[in-house]
């Protein structure tokens, strides 16, 4: 578990997949990230489980430390066509402009240099999301090439681990 000022993150599990369907049924948030039937949701979080156990890293759901209501994910995604380690957020679109993201995205990678052994994680970004990019960019995260994922373009931003 991973605590902010304002956020718990923990591992997402199976159970979570209500809340999941939830935050991806929203056309707000879906457009950058996809949409999930019932179904593919729990096989979407039983490969974030076993990633969890096989990699010692993964999604995380993201709670408000004041009620506990589910409010997104963040995490450390493997990508085996990569080989590369992406920081990934996204969140319900009523809680966007509070700065959630960045802080729920910044204890993951703070966490992920600490525990892992990256060199450099990345962030992928669908043309046209700028919120996400202008969250990539406060983390320090910059574009370092284009590439293709499921079919659509991607930038790939990167930020490199700090100098010790």
């Amino acid at each position: 578990m991973i605590e902010t000022e304002r956020l718990l993150l923990r591992p997402l599990e199976v159970s979570d997949v209500d809340a999941f369907v939830e935050l991806h049924s929203d056309p707000r948030v879906n457009r950058f990230v996809g949409a999930f039937s019932r179904r593919q949701a729990q096989d979407r979080l039983a490969q974030v489980e076993r990633q969890w156990a096989e990699r010692g890293h993964g999604l995380c759901a993201v709670q408000l430390r004041s009620t506990g209501e589910f409010i997104g994910r963040s995490g450390l995604q493997y990508w085996q066509q990569f080989d590369e380690v992406e920081l990934g957020w996204t969140l319900r679109a009523e809680h966007w402009g509070r700065g959630y993201a960045t802080e729920a995205a910044r204890a993951c990678l703070e966490w992920g240099f600490a525990t892992l052994e990256a060199g450099y994680f990345t962030a992928l970004m669908r043309p046209g999301n700028a919120s996400s990019v202008r969250v990539a960019e406060r983390l320090g995260f910059s574009p370092r090439r284009e590439d293709t994922l499921y079919g659509s373009p991607v930038t790939v931003y990167a930020v490199d681990r700090p100098a010790a």
